[in-house]
């Protein structure tokens, strides 16, 4: 899909000059959450303005020196250092043009949002623990390569070093932007450190994205809940602490269960459970409305739903799939190391184009 993305950037530039305007009043600051949106949209836009100055600038560049390389012999010292500066243009100004297209889109109001990341065994018993222990680390680290922070909120060991169950949280900037498209079912094949004539196994992991729910958000009246607390215990039976610090809670209506244990306070658990618990609620109502949404479009990226068969790690070839968007990479032992990026890209790519046929400009 085309645009005349001079058009827009110069809208972009009305809009940021008016915003810049707005935040110079004084009367915005006695209005703090009218102040931290308004905050986040100049970010916004600042962002879009510079790319869109820059992809001005590259295209003006690429057109001179196009028309230099015509007066020029293509195999001449000169014609050879122009294309050398047309490769490098032509890679720059593909990249701006994708962030000026990319606010065309409006913002997902909940991609700036901290991130609760579930993750939990499937088929495949010990060997699909193991794994859920390998994506657990492969996000961990993924994390710490953005400077983003990793808290752990609830886990299930399993025998052998895996998980049954793990939960965490992961704050930073832009989380939830670029780990939705993990939500779905992982797939892994590969020999288990078990299996002793060698055989290929197939295992997979579930993995849940939550984007972490605010109070405004999702409304919990404190009689549809049934909170328990228990004394939390460690690997192998060993307690954690010699108090009650687990903290289990029964969500009535929805029948929603939400446990927290690996802090070793019972008030700092509950409040981490209420918050996993908001953040349930809201994925339920976020789905509601995409699978209405889905109805009206014929590719979607990054849904959540559980049965979604989104990758497969096969460990024999060194060979990581998408099947969403048919994307092939032998590169698995650093993807799975937490080098992400070399998928979620063409994913967030992939699904702008989506986003954008359906915008109206």
């Amino acid at each position: 899909m085309q645009f005349d993305l001079q058009l827009y950037i110069e809208r972009f530039e009305r809009k940021f000059a008016e915003l810049e305007s707005g935040l110079s009043d004084p009367g915005v600051f006695e209005q703090p959450q009218k102040f931290q949106e308004l905050s986040r949209e100049y970010a916004r836009l600042k962002e879009i303005v510079t790319s869109g100055r820059g992809y001005l600038k590259v295209s003006k560049d690429l057109q001179d020196n196009r028309q230099l390389l015509e007066t020029e012999s293509p195999d001449s010292e000169m014609g050879l250092m122009v294309k050398e500066e047309l490769a490098r243009l032509e890679v720059e100004v593909k990249k701006l043009e994708l962030e000026v297209r990319r606010g065309l889109v409006p913002p997902d109001p909940v991609d700036s949002r901290n991130t609760i990341v579930e993750i939990r065994a499937g088929a495949g018993g010990s060997e699909s623990a193991l794994f859920a222990a390998d994506l657990y680390r492969m996000f961990s680290r993924y994390a710490e390569s953005r400077g983003w922070r990793v808290e752990t909120l609830d886990s299930s060991p399993s025998d052998l070093g895996g998980f049954r169950e793990v939960v965490m949280n992961i704050s930073g900037h832009d989380v939830y932007r670029r780990l939705k498209y993990e939500s779905g079912v992982h797939r892994v094949q590969r020999v288990p450190a078990t299996e002793a004539q060698g055989r290929i196994h197939t295992s997979t992991a579930t993995v849940a994205v939550l984007p972490e729910a605010q109070e405004v958000d999702v409304q919990i009246k404190t009689e549809e809940l049934e909170i328990t607390v228990c004394r939390a215990s460690g690997p192998g039976g060993q307690g954690v602490n010699t108090t009650d610090s687990a903290v289990q809670i029964l969500h009535k209506p929805t029948g929603l269960i939400v446990r927290c244990a690996d802090g070793r306070s019972q008030q700092k658990n509950k409040a981490q459970a209420m918050m996993v618990l908001r953040s349930r609620l809201l994925e339920a109502r976020v789905a509601e409305e995409h699978a209405r949404y889905a109805a009206q479009r014929k590719a979607q990226v990054g849904t959540g739903e559980r049965n979604e068969r989104i990758r497969t790690y096969n460990f024999p070839q060194n060979r990581v799939t998408d099947h969403r968007i048919e994307l092939t990479l032998y590169n698995l032992p650093t993807f799975i190391d937490g080098e992400l990026d070399s998928v979620i890209e063409p994913l967030m790519n992939f699904d702008l184009e989506q986003r954008l046929a359906t915008v109206k400009l």
